[in-house]
C-alpha cells in the first residue's frame, strides 16, 4: 500500500513591474531592486495569509521585519518586464520565493531566493498581544534572539573605529554613514532594504576608491557593474540616527570574471563595537554597448589587482 506526499504548498503569487528607479544603465534593472520585489512579494504572501504588515503592528503590536534575504539572479531584468513573484513557505520562519518573466513565448526565472521572517514587538504598538497561532513560531522577543547572530569587536579608549575595523594591510574600505529616519522601520531601527541599500552604496564607493569608479569603467571599457548573487541578513539593531560604520572588503576574483566581496556594518556602544548587519555580494561587470552588449567582460590582471588591492 503506497503513501501518497501531501501537495504542494499553493504559492502567493503577486505581478508587478520593477520600480523605474533602478534602471540606471540601458534599461537593465539592478540588483537593489530585484530585492524590492522580493519585500513586496512576502508582504503579499503575509496578506495572503490573513495577516499583513498593518495588522499585525495594529492588533498584535508587532512589526514585520525580514531579517536575511539571499538570492541568485540567473538573467536580467528589464525595466518594463512584468514580473510574476511567487512565495510559499517553507521551513520555520523561511519562505522561498521565485521571480520569472515572459521572453517570448518562454517563462525565464530572474531570481531564486529565500527569506527569513520575524516579528517582533515594538514599542509603540498600539496593544501588545501574541502572534496569530499560525505565525506563533516568527515571534522573537528580539532581533538578535531572531537572527542568532551576534559578534562584538572591544574598541580601545584612545582609538577611533576605523583603526580596528580597517587596519594596516586589510585591504578593506570603511565608510561611515547616519542612519536617517527614511531606512528606519517603527520608529527605530534601520530595516533590511535599508542595508540593501548600503551594500549597493558601499560597492560604488569602494570602486571609486579604488579608482575605477562606475563611471570611468562606463566611459573607458563600457563595463557596468552586475550582480549574480548576493545576500543581506539582519544582527543587532541599528537605531535611528546612529552612525553605522560599513566595511567593505573584497574576498577573491574567481576565474577571471566575478569578484566577491563582504560588507560588515558596526555601530559604536560604549567600549564595544556591534554588528548590526552582515552581506555579502557576487559581482562582475557587463559590456554595455556595442556587439558584445550583456555579456560578461574578462578582468584583466591590473583590475584584479585593485580589486584585491595587490597593486604594486
Amino acid at each position: 500500500m503506497s503513501t501518497l506526499a501531501p501537495p504542494a504548498p499553493t504559492p502567493s503569487v503577486l505581478v508587478s513591474r520593477p520600480r523605474y528607479e533602478g534602471a540606471n544603465i540601458r534599461t537593465w534593472i539592478g540588483f537593489k531592486h530585484f530585492m524590492y520585489l522580493v519585500e513586496e512579494a512576502v508582504l503579499n504572501w503575509l496578506r495572503d495569509q490573513g495577516h499583513g504588515a498593518h495588522a499585525l503592528f495594529h492588533q498584535h503590536g508587532l512589526g514585520t521585519e525580514i531579517v536575511d534575504c539571499s538570492v541568485q539572479l540567473p538573467a536580467v531584468l528589464e525595466v518594463d518586464d512584468e514580473v510574476r513573484a511567487e512565495v510559499v513557505a517553507g521551513t520555520g520562519r523561511r519562505l522561498r520565493v521565485q521571480l520569472s518573466v515572459s521572453r517570448g513565448d518562454q517563462d525565464v526565472v530572474v531570481l531564486r531566493g529565500h527569506v527569513t521572517v520575524a516579528l517582533l514587538p515594538e514599542t509603540d504598538g498600539p496593544v501588545h498581544r501574541p502572534a496569530p497561532a499560525a505565525l506563533a513560531t516568527w515571534e522573537a522577543a528580539t532581533l538578535d534572539a531572531a537572527t542568532g547572530l551576534r559578534s562584538e569587536l572591544a574598541l580601545p579608549a584612545d582609538a577611533d573605529p576605523a583603526s580596528v575595523l580597517t587596519p594596516d594591510g586589510s585591504g578593506a574600505f570603511l565608510w561611515s554613514w547616519r542612519a536617517p529616519y527614511f531606512y528606519c522601520h517603527f520608529s527605530d531601527r534601520v530595516q533590511h532594504s535599508g542595508y540593501v541599500r548600503a551594500l549597493e552604496e558601499v560597492v560604488d564607493r569602494f570602486l571609486a576608491d579604488r579608482g575605477i569608479s562606475v563611471g570611468r569603467m562606463l566611459a573607458e571599457r563600457a563595463w557596468i557593474p552586475v550582480v549574480s548573487r548576493a545576500r543581506v541578513r539582519l544582527a543587532e539593531p541599528a537605531h535611528m540616527e546612529e552612525t553605522v560604520h560599513t566595511v567593505f572588503t573584497v574576498d577573491d576574483v574567481l576565474r577571471e570574471m566575478m569578484f566577491s566581496g563582504r560588507m560588515d556594518c558596526w555601530v559604536h556602544r560604549g567600549d564595544r563595537l556591534v554588528l548590526v548587519a552582515t552581506a555579502t555580494i557576487l559581482h562582475g561587470y557587463a559590456i554595455s554597448r556595442g556587439p558584445d552588449a550583456g555579456q560578461l567582460a574578462r578582468l584583466d590582471p591590473e583590475v584584479c589587482a585593485i580589486l584585491t588591492g595587490d597593486r604594486p
